[in-house]
């Protein structure tokens, strides 16, 4: 397999993480979360107790920032300046948070260039809500993978659920609700497909099904 980049983008619970880290896997490809760098900043401006809108401050914690991504067999570890921060960036209140700082140009502009390096490489999939549209779009190939929003809302609750005891299937699909809609409507980076992105509907499908399309998209491709 040559050294492809691939990207894959979509809403909250449209399966990206499982997917993206499994079509890795079969590919022998490194796995990049990118959701999860935008969590990062957003636990560390919280943790510092600094408004998402405060670009200066916003900026001071970007540049004393260095993320890195571990891929283990179990699921990738992310480290914020030496400290193992993967359980602590996956709650509603830091993924409501990554959301509005996502939209600040400085924060952006930062985790560009940190995601921009990690594919300098190739043989990378990336998983996010811009990376075919701003991060790589020249990447070899693109998916946008999506679901309806109840189907994605009730992934998220089971996830959440066995994991700890969180809030209900309601309050999070009202949470991803309006996430959906600071990403869509925001007008830095929105979420959306690129133009040259192949969809696929995840609503009815197993994991398997959706690696299995993917592959066969790459094959076509190579």
């Amino acid at each position: 397999m040559r050294t492809l980049l691939i990207t894959i983008d979509g809403p909250s619970g449209a399966g990206k993480s499982t997917v993206s880290r499994r079509l890795a896997e079969r590919l022998g490809f490194t796995y990049v979360d990118t959701g999860a760098l935008y969590r990062a900043v957003a636990l560390v401006a919280l943790s510092e107790g600094c408004a998402p809108d405060d670009d200066s401050k916003l900026a001071e914690i970007c540049s004393h920032l260095v993320l890195r991504l571990e891929n283990r067999s179990k699921g990738p570890i992310l480290y914020a300046n030496g400290d193992d921060i993967t359980e602590r960036i996956r709650t509603p209140e830091v993924a409501m948070l990554a959301s509005a700082v996502s939209a600040r140009c400085v924060v952006r502009r930062y985790l560009l260039d940190v995601q921009r390096e990690m594919g300098k490489t190739g043989r990378v999939v990336f998983e996010g809500r811009d990376m075919g549209t701003v991060v790589f779009p020249d990447a070899d190939i693109k998916f946008y993978l999506y679901a309806d929003l109840n189907t994605r809302a009730i992934r998220r609750f089971k996830e959440m659920t066995a994991r700890h005891a969180g809030p209900s299937l309601a309050e999070v699909e009202n949470a991803m609700k309006k996430r959906d809609d600071d990403d869509s409507g925001r007008v830095l980076a929105p979420l959306k497909p690129s133009l040259d992105a192949i969809r696929i509907d995840s609503a009815c499908l197993e994991v398997e099904q959706v690696v299995e399309e993917m592959l066969s998209h790459i094959r076509a491709h190579m």
